[in-house]
């Protein structure tokens, strides 16, 4: 971290939206006390790290929530020093240093949080009390911010991507994980079913997803243009329906697995025990196998609902919306800030979309206990 602030640049500025902008390094973007300052921080973590000891793991972990709400105040003062007031549609960008001082914190979240036995839950907490302070900044003092103007010219349409890429997500995992425990109690049940089902799915996880999409848009095209019920359904060869179905077939695969695992791991001492208590077939399920299968089966949901959230973003380019379309446009314009404003809300959904499904999985284990 430390190299990466005092070597790379922190911040650029660019005189509008089509020029290149200009690097500027620590000193020059908070000035020689606000270079100290940061130095000193992440001086005092690393010299924290060095000494394993519970009462410096939770310093540490003062210091990195401290570190990350300063940040935005650090572009307060980078965008005072360097914006021209002179000139309106001056730009200020995040530079290379600052995106790796994120990344490197939020490893150190992630290792405390092992280290100190921390619940998902209450990271998760946290991260969100930390986005929120960031958006309260960008949205009060950080109107010269590149990804800022990018939202305002965009707002419409943002808010419009974000709710369709949480509809396909939602109805993507929603409707796999119908189908996942159907298959998953079906290959229970009759053995010879269990190796050509997962052939089947390991085969459909091998298929990338651009050639997945581009496999199903000629015989969906065909179908919406010569089944009259399909057509007025809406199904053709793009948008909505080829990325609903490239979605399920990916996301089958880790909730089938996960059920199917979780069934089976349930001890024959604790259903014999259900027997002699007088349970029927159904009661076992429902009030001894399910529930202890049950955190294993969240984390089959967690992992495909991350998985959907950031396949969705390649939905885009046949037409299904959802934040994607930012990502491409902006690419497509070399236009990285509009990349970012696509990119940013897909981390973000997909941390969230973690976090929560693995909490209630840890609420569900053996009463609660992570």
């Amino acid at each position: 971290m430390l190299c990466a602030v005092w070597l790379l640049g922190v911040v650029s500025v660019a005189p509008n939206r089509i020029v290149p902008g200009t690097s500027y390094p620590l000193v020059a973007a908070l000035g020689m006390p606000g270079a100290l300052l940061v130095t000193l921080l992440l001086g005092a973590m690393t010299a924290l790290a060095l000494r394993p000891a519970r009462i410096h793991y939770l310093a540490m972990l003062l210091l990195l929530v401290m570190v990350l709400l300063l940040m935005p105040f650090g572009l307060m003062v980078a965008g005072h020093f360097l914006i021209d007031p002179a000139l309106p549609q001056a730009r200020l960008g995040l530079g290379a240093a600052y995106w790796t001082l994120s990344f490197v914190l939020l490893l150190y979240l992630v290792e405390l949080r092992l280290r100190l036995a921390i619940k998902r839950l209450p990271t998760a907490l946290l991260l969100v009390a930390v986005a929120l302070a960031w958006w309260l900044c960008a949205r009060l003092w950080l109107d010269d911010l590149a990804l800022v103007q990018e939202f305002q010219a965009r707002r419409g349409a943002f808010f419009s991507a974000v709710g369709q890429h949480v509809l396909l997500v939602g109805v993507a995992v929603g409707s796999s994980l119908l189908l996942g425990l159907a298959l998953a109690l079906a290959m229970h049940r009759f053995h010879r079913l269990r190796k050509a089902g997962f052939a089947l799915l390991n085969f459909l996880q091998t298929i990338p997803s651009l050639a997945l999409f581009g496999l199903l848009l000629a015989p969906l095209a065909w179908l919406g243009a010569n089944v009259a019920w399909l057509g007025n359904l809406g199904v053709s060869g793009i948008g909505n329906t080829p990325a609903l179905i490239a979605l399920i077939a990916y996301s089958l695969l880790p909730i089938v697995r996960n059920t199917f695992i979780a069934l089976q791991q349930v001890r024959p001492d604790t259903l014999e025990a259900a027997t002699a208590m007088g349970m029927r077939g159904h009661q076992r399920f429902w009030q001894v196998r399910f529930p202890l299968a049950l955190p294993v089966l969240i984390e089959g949901v967690r992992i495909t609902t991350v998985q959907a959230v950031g396949l969705t973003a390649v939905a885009a380019l046949i037409g299904a919306g959802g934040l994607g379309t930012f990502i491409f446009q902006g690419l497509g314009q070399a236009a990285m800030d509009m990349v970012l404003l696509g990119a940013l809300p897909i981390v973000a959904m997909a941390l969230i979309a973690d976090a929560a499904l693995g909490a209630l999985a840890d609420i569900t284990r053996h009463g609660g206990a992570s």
